[in-house]
């Protein structure tokens, strides 16, 4: 397989990589069709009801085992998420390629509303977090990607590192209004997929114990960064009974939310050249310090 300069995640190198992982467990990769790729590839098989989901970061392969902890910890407690495929030794290794598998959630038409969100943050923030599960450290993620960035240029990682150490020491100052307990850590209503029984929860890489307070950034993010309805803001602060817009603290981690976004595509750089006006504009915002211009999403 190719080293990660050469782009280890190239769509190829995923096809590659989703047959290795689908002839390891005996499932047939014929078809398959790539749902999403940004910091995972998301296969959904056309010969199954199942979901593969391949690490899209060598640096970040190790939370995958958190991630099926999470989920087997969400079955535990009936929590309304996505359930991993049962009868399988989990995760799965092939080479540089770390993969999941999970049932897929049959599609509905009912889109997810902020109020759904809040209700299922409102259902996990209030259990008592799995065992061994890490402290919250938001900027973690951030330095491995940085550390494992293809194809950007040194000055702009130089920039990059340089703004997570100005970041983490203003983020020490924080004091939090709610208590600590499980996040799910990256919590957009794209982490929701709509069912018949209802939404329910994906994607558990940033899970971990930490305050509350994160859950609550995406949207608010979403609305200053993306030019989303303040409206699907207000409801999801509505119906959790917290506004974190409202709060001192939601300047710092609105930046280590930006940081995090703005980083998650530095490993498939040169995999994914496509992303490379995005990121580029971001880190000119950065470097200015302009805080009000709109964003568009990694494609």
């Amino acid at each position: 397989m190719p080293a990660v300069s050469e782009g280890l995640f190239t769509r190829e190198n995923l096809r590659s990589a989703l047959a290795a992982v689908c002839e390891h467990v005996g499932l047939d990769p014929l078809g398959a069709r790539l749902l999403r790729f940004t910091n995972n590839a998301v296969f959904l098989l056309a010969t199954a009801p199942v979901v593969v989901r391949i690490v899209g970061s060598v640096a970040l392969r190790h939370r995958v085992r958190k991630v099926v902890d999470v989920a087997r910890w969400f079955a535990k407690h009936g929590v309304p998420a996505v359930r991993l495929v049962g009868d399988i030794t989990q995760p799965v290794v092939v080479g540089h390629y770390t993969a999941t598998l999970w049932h897929e959630v049959k599609p509905h038409d009912c889109p997810p509303a902020p109020a759904d969100l809040a209700r299922l943050l409102r259902t996990v923030h209030a259990l008592p977090p799995p065992a061994g599960l890490p402290e919250w450290d938001p900027l973690d993620d951030v330095r491995r990607r940085i550390g494992e960035a293809d194809g950007v240029d040194d000055g702009e990682l130089a920039f990059l590192r340089e703004r997570c150490a100005e970041v983490a020491e203003r983020l020490t100052a924080v004091e939090y209004a709610l208590p600590s307990g499980f996040v799910h850590g990256d919590a957009h209503l794209g982490n929701l997929i709509p069912s018949p029984a209802g939404p329910v929860l994906c994607d558990f890489d940033s899970s971990c114990v930490g305050p509350p307070e994160w859950d609550l950034t995406p949207l608010a993010v979403g609305v200053r960064r993306f030019g989303e309805p303040v409206a699907r803001y207000a409801e999801l602060a509505d119906a959790y009974g917290f506004d974190v817009m409202a709060w001192p603290g939601f300047a710092v981690l609105r930046e280590v939310r930006e940081l995090k976004l703005t980083t998650s595509v530095l490993p498939i750089m040169a995999s994914s050249p496509e992303v490379r006006p995005e990121l580029l504009r971001r880190l000119r915002d950065f470097r200015l310090g302009n805080t009000s211009t709109t964003w568009s999403r990694y494609t």
